[in-house]
């Protein structure tokens, strides 16, 4: 009974900054790669960024590379999503996702063993 929560989500002007939360409980956090997707309306769900279990390994989409930082606090159970420089094209439901393999960190959506509910990002022009 692994629950991951997000949050964070909002409205930002574009250009501006959010920094989403992922609170894990119900598992060994520790032990997970953990990862953020992200799905804009009328699209597919997309890999953002991942991030090994001790947090030593990140990987990220082209797309949000120099811009998004992921990281994690093993003591909280809870990785992050900092994101700067957001453009409307970032606008999406951002979703926080664990794999077992916690030192895989390829950004495959099937290797996700476990799903938070997601939230929304909206960035204005």
């Amino acid at each position: 009974q692994v629950q991951l929560v997000e949050s964070g989500g909002g409205l930002v002007q574009a250009g501006g900054s959010l920094r989403l939360s992922c609170a894990a409980s119900g598992g060994t956090f520790s032990s997970y790669a953990m990862n953020w997707f992200r799905q804009a309306p009328g699209k597919e769900r997309a890999f953002v960024a991942a991030i090994s279990w001790s947090g030593s390994n990140t990987y990220y989409a082209n797309s949000v590379k120099g811009r998004f930082t992921i990281s994690r606090d093993n003591a909280k159970n809870t990785v992050y999503l900092q994101m700067n420089s957001l453009n409307p094209e970032d606008t999406a439901v951002y979703y926080c996702a664990a794999d077992r393999s916690g030192g895989r960190i390829r950004g495959y959506l099937y290797d996700m063993d476990y799903w938070g509910n997601g939230t929304l990002v909206t960035v204005s022009s």
